[in-house]
């Protein structure tokens, strides 16, 4: 399977990222170590998660995703083979969309924790918090890589206003910027990221990956 360098990181990965919002929600631990087991042999290497995922479903409390990840990848032993990409700042149950310094110093480790790893290759913010500074935010992401924790930071569901903000704070500031953008986009849906947003990333240089990639389903032939 041929990789691509995703931005200006050294991660490469295969064209097609696995969504892992459906493990630990409507495929169990047996079907998810299934559908990785066969997105491994495909020749694919990038998973993408959420601390959050799959918090919604009843009895679930968040983390099951990548709980069953970090299940899989230490019962395969194949850590080396996959980049993991996960994400912080949804509700877990503080109330709020949280992007705060004391916020992901403390949830990173427990990501790290259900992942069973010792370093998130690529940290997303997943939703904008307008009560936190992008310097704070960003800061919080210098001392994960200064402590070995993520390799880069990128965001989600960021627009081109506020990505530009970000980037900004990031150069005058002397922090980490975000690497890589992950917005909603696929062949139904594409005004999230055509226009200013997907013309910013081309500048920038910016890695993307996106999410709904098959519409929720619709574009695979799942609904008639």
């Amino acid at each position: 399977m041929q990789k691509r360098r995703l931005g200006h990181t050294d991660l490469s990965i295969a064209p097609l990222v696995l969504g892992g919002n459906v493990f630990g929600w409507t495929a169990d631990e047996k079907t998810s170590f299934d559908l990785l087991d066969r997105f491994a042999e495909a020749g694919l290497n990038a998973v993408d998660t959420a601390d959050a995922y799959s918090r919604w479903a009843p009895g679930n409390k968040g983390g099951e995703s990548e709980t069953i990840i970090g299940n899989w990848m230490k019962s395969r032993g194949n850590r080396d083979r996959i980049v993991v990409i996960t994400k912080v700042g949804s509700d877990m149950g503080q109330g709020r969309r949280d992007l705060s310094a004391a916020y992901i110093e403390k949830a990173v480790d427990q990501s790290l924790k259900r992942l069973q790893t010792d370093v998130i290759d690529l940290y997303l913010s997943h939703w904008p918090d307008p009560a936190t500074p992008y310097e704070e935010t960003l800061g919080a992401y210098q001392r994960l890589l200064e402590k070995g924790k993520i390799r880069y930071p990128g965001g989600s569901n960021l627009d081109a206003g506020q990505l530009r903000a970000a980037l900004d704070v990031a150069s005058l500031r002397g922090l980490p910027r975000y690497e890589v953008l992950q917005p909603e986009y696929n062949l139904y849906d594409r005004s999230s990221l055509d226009g200013a947003l997907l013309d910013l990333c081309k500048a920038e240089g910016l890695g993307v990956i996106t999410y709904f990639s098959l519409a929720k389903g619709f574009l695979s032939g799942k609904y008639r």
